[in-house]
């Protein structure tokens, strides 16, 4: 088997998200009505793609997005490398005023190339690479596993992206997402490239809207 198809979801919607909380990894919340409604809309879509396994990330909001693939057999594993950036103290939290000039700082030091630069008391991009980077080499070491569907989180999937492409983290802010948005990622074994066939597509989701 020369190539490894990747479909990359991000979790479905929670109350948080669309209060506009910041989540990170020190908030384990639980999918609203939408979220579920999205993640019912993305398993009638592709429940015909033969997955051989469905990661996640050890967040619920991530096993929520996948568990009718889970209850239809699939074997599953989830993994703390694929958990959400840790924004530190500001979990939990709606921003105000001063919070929105933190996170503008510390969105233009990681465009700026400073990608070591934590959040407070939480972590930098460079620290999730480093974590997420063992848990991909483990899924390329299994070509036999193939497709593949994996779910994660937003900040999460802009880090991973930008590294699997070879581009540097500071680009991570051009990949686009949405609740329950797909990226479609070939790797081929023999260049040992990762390819992004679809991007933050939600055409899945389309009939949610209409309502």
């Amino acid at each position: 088997m020369k190539h490894k198809t990747i479909y990359l979801i991000r979790h479905g919607e929670t109350d948080y998200n669309r209060q506009g909380v910041v989540q990170g990894s020190g908030v384990d919340s639980d999918l609203n009505a939408m979220g579920r409604a999205q993640a019912l809309a993305f398993h009638q879509a592709y429940q015909h793609i033969p997955f051989a396994k469905v990661y996640t990330s050890k967040l619920k909001r991530t096993l929520q997005s996948v568990q009718m693939f889970i209850d239809a057999g699939l074997p599953h594993e989830s993994y703390e490398g694929l958990n959400e950036i840790s924004w530190g103290i500001r979990e939990g939290k709606t921003p105000n005023n001063f919070d929105n000039e933190y996170y503008r700082t510390l969105i233009e030091n990681w465009s700026a190339g400073h990608t070591d630069y934590p959040t407070e008391q939480g972590e930098s991009p460079e620290q999730v690479a480093r974590r997420q980077k063992p848990v991909i080499d483990l899924i390329l070491s299994r070509p036999e596993e193939n497709p593949i569907l994996i779910c994660m989180h937003g900040r999460a999937i802009r880090i991973l992206l930008s590294w699997l492409v070879n581009q540097p983290l500071s680009a991570m802010d051009q990949y686009e997402h949405s609740n329950l948005c797909l990226y479609k990622l070939n790797y081929s074994y023999s260049t040992q490239e990762f390819t992004i066939e679809v991007a933050n597509d939600s055409t899945h989701l389309l009939a949610l809207v209409m309502h």
